[in-house]
């Protein structure tokens, strides 16, 4: 989800002049927040640009997210609880705010051109990958560079594939990989694979990766597609350049917080500072799920943040009413 205010969406609703809450994103912590408010029986609009579920829905399977024994898509996941939240009455638009004030009272948002407002906001924007910035990322975006495997994996059948960053969720994605590649290699700045011990033992079962540790990635080669990567053994400073035709970002990942930088609490990091009731530094606005610091990054914690922060935004509410 990209939440910078230079592009309007086109709403799927006919926006009120005002709502009790207002919530920004629909990944499982925003979701889950309008799914607990729009019970309460508060008027809730979810503002979102980009697919239910945020960046969990580009999660090809999800195996710890309690209720489902055999694992679910990340995409059927955020689909349900979208669905499940519209059931009790939230309303989804599909855009972004143009301009956004959530310092007043009430709160002002500008909507497709609509100037709405809200007595209580829940920030829920998440995280995006970040970027490593090195040459040829940003011109071999969408021509070989991919930061989501399940968006992009079907394009690389029998190709080579190499994946930069064994975390779990480098490792994971590259499981999901395997079904298409011939070969896929994952390189990793670290000396030790970080991910998670099972994902490792899955990655090597398919008989298709490899994983080259303590290297760093100094460029992606390639005219008008990827051709291959350039990388560095970080101990003798060793130069190398390995052909591939595709390459996956998996190095991180950073918040969302841009369009609120001026307004709430940050920690030095970009998050959200926030309360044990999700309560940020401003009246009447809450955060919740991967956006705040010190959260999990995992999706039961995200749902369990939205809905402490719809239950708090309400009981705010009535004791204002």
């Amino acid at each position: 989800m990209d939440f910078s205010f230079s592009v309007s969406g086109t709403p799927e609703v006919d926006l009120k002049d005002s709502y009790d809450v207002v919530i920004i994103g629909a990944g499982p912590a925003g979701l889950t927040a309008a799914i607990y408010a729009s019970r309460a029986q508060l008027s809730t609009l979810v503002v979102n640009k980009g697919v239910a579920g945020g960046l969990a829905a580009s999660t090809e399977w999800i195996e710890n997210y309690p209720g489902f024994p055999e694992g679910v898509s990340g995409a059927e996941l955020g689909r349900a609880m979208q669905a499940q939240a519209q059931r009790f009455g939230a309303e989804i638009f599909n855009g972004e705010p143009e301009t956004l004030d959530i310092a007043s009272h009430p709160k002002r948002i500008k909507l497709s051109g609509k100037d709405i407002t809200t007595r209580a906001v829940i920030i829920a924007t998440g995280t995006t990958p970040k970027k490593l910035n090195v040459p040829g990322e940003a011109e071999l975006t969408g021509r070989g560079v991919s930061y989501c495997a399940t968006c992009d994996g079907p394009f690389f059948k029998d190709k080579q594939i190499v994946v930069v960053g064994a975390g779990s969720s480098g490792v994971q994605e590259s499981i999901f990989l395997a079904k298409f590649a011939a070969k896929i290699t994952i390189v990793e700045f670290l000396p030790t694979i970080q991910a998670e011990k099972i994902l490792v033992e899955r990655f090597e079962k398919t008989g298709k990766g490899a994983f080259i540790l303590n290297h760093e990635l100094l460029g992606i080669e390639g005219a008008d597609k990827v051709a291959g990567v350039r990388i560095r053994e970080r101990s003798s400073g060793s130069e190398r350049l390995l052909s591939c035709d595709g390459v996956f970002l998996y190095v991180g990942l950073a918040p969302q917080t841009a369009p609120f930088a001026d307004a709430v609490g940050l920690d030095k990091w970009g998050y959200i500072e926030v309360d044990s009731s999700q309560r940020t530094s401003i009246e009447g606005v809450w955060a919740a799920g991967d956006v705040t610091a010190g959260a999990t990054r995992q999706i039961a914690a995200a749902v369990g943040a939205g809905a402490t922060a719809a239950i708090e935004a309400e009981h705010y509410l009535s004791s204002k009413s």
